[in-house]
């Protein structure tokens, strides 16, 4: 993560965030390139998250959608659970496209 996008904070981002990405490692044939800038959404957090209800939701990692523009994924396919959370906060391709929604 480069840094979050919007807000008064750049440093915090949590589930449903958009945030700035750089690329570690990408295979040779997929759309993500190696030491390009992106912009993500944050889709799985280690940091327990509570909602209204008052349960806490966590996972076993950290994980991001790399998105467009206009919010839609680069990607066809998204690996694992995602929160409902971005139900919420309108990346309905993400939430669609996820195995699981937890």
């Amino acid at each position: 993560m480069i840094m979050s996008i919007g807000g008064s904070t750049g440093r915090v981002a949590g589930l449903g965030d958009k945030i700035k990405v750089t690329v570690k490692e990408a295979s040779p044939d997929g759309v993500a390139k190696k030491g390009k800038v992106y912009n993500a959404v944050i889709v799985r957090t280690r940091k327990e998250v509570r909602r209204k209800d008052g349960t806490y939701i966590r996972f076993d990692q950290n994980a991001a959608v790399l998105i467009k523009d206009d919010g839609t994924p680069m990607g066809t396919r998204v690996f694992g659970p995602v929160a409902r959370e971005l139900r919420d906060k309108n990346f309905m391709k993400i939430v669609s496209l996820a195995p699981e929604v937890i």
